[in-house]
């Protein structure tokens, strides 16, 4: 038998009390457990979009932001500064607010963090991880996530996105390793917050290029840093788009953790996706972390695959003639 999560030895054991209102559970993955909460009484919050779409299926209402309610539960992430500008955030929505996470995500320092703040706390500790709530006031305020910035780039940024505040070294890799013209239809699986567009859409021959993101807080700094009208931008899963027809290229820097470890299935997914979605003349240039080996599943997707360029850390692939 699988061992009670957390939140369900919590409640069971009579040490969270469930509210009669509404409860926001924010940022939960697809697989995390709500089954002791109330059905009726919960929102899911989430800006991923294959949870987003996970929960909806699950018969769950869905939104991007938590609304107001009388608990809101935070499932902390990976990232340090995302995670407590949730907390702040839930402690603007909710008068108790409860924090879940692993270790390996760093729940023992913001635990640490907010006893600091309020004083002893009530927590469970299990599997290697913790679950503690507070009521907090306006004791977090410092921690609310400041507006986009821009970076030493020149790039706007924010808390919890992917290569926040520096351009990524493998992504700088790829962008100088495009040719100087390339396809008309273009499209950047995995957009992030637009790097790879902004360097597509600085080469010969493009008439339109589609941003592809999952998560929607990297999206909005997209939309900040790639004004040109031939940039179209989806909120959506690169692995599962529908597309009208045909791409004539697409450039990647696909993501390989779909939480704390790295997970190469992510990007062979996206090398499938490539395949599905470009045309038949189609071109795909992609990078990936010299140690991940995406060689075999790239030739099983093109007839023909090339490595551009590389370094210790990185390598940069081509491929054509996708298989149909």
């Amino acid at each position: 038998m699988a061992s009670a999560s957390r939140l369900t030895t919590a409640i069971d054991d009579g040490l969270l009390t469930l509210p009669d209102g509404s409860i926001a559970v924010m940022r939960p993955s697809a697989q995390f457990d709500i089954s002791r909460l109330p059905r009726e009484q919960v929102v899911i919050s989430h800006t991923f979009r294959p949870d987003f779409v996970a929960w909806e299926h699950a018969g769950y209402p869905v939104a991007q932001a938590a609304a107001s309610c009388d608990l809101a539960i935070v499932v902390v992430p990976r990232s340090k500064t995302l995670a407590q500008a949730m907390i702040a955030a839930a402690a603007q929505k909710a008068p108790r607010v409860a924090v879940d996470g692993y270790k390996t995500d760093g729940i023992d320092s913001l635990f640490k963090a907010c006893r600091k703040r309020l004083g002893d706390l009530p927590s469970v500790a299990k599997d290697h991880g913790r679950l503690f709530w507070m009521e907090p006031e306006d004791h977090f305020l410092d921690w609310l996530a400041p507006k986009p910035a821009r970076g030493p780039e020149g790039f706007f940024t924010s808390s919890g996105v992917f290569s926040e505040g520096s351009v990524d070294k493998g992504s700088a890799l790829l962008a100088a390793s495009l040719p100087a013209k390339l396809p008309a239809r273009m499209a950047d699986f995995g957009a992030g917050w637009g790097y790879l567009t902004d360097a597509i859409l600085k080469r010969d021959g493009v008439k339109t290029v589609d941003l592809i993101e999952a998560e929607a807080l990297s999206l909005e700094c997209a939309k900040l840093n790639i004004t040109d009208s031939r940039a179209v931008f989806h909120w959506a899963d690169a692995t599962t788009f529908i597309a009208d027809k045909g791409f004539d290229g697409v450039v990647m820097n696909p993501p390989f953790h779909t939480g704390r470890a790295a997970d190469p299935a992510l990007g062979r997914a996206f090398i499938q996706a490539a395949r599905r979605l470009l045309a038949p003349h189609g071109k795909l240039w992609m990078v990936a972390n010299r140690h991940l080996p995406y060689e075999s599943s790239l030739k099983e997707s093109f007839r023909n695959v090339d490595e551009l360029a590389g370094n210790g850390a990185f390598k940069v692939f081509h491929a054509t003639r996708p298989f149909r």
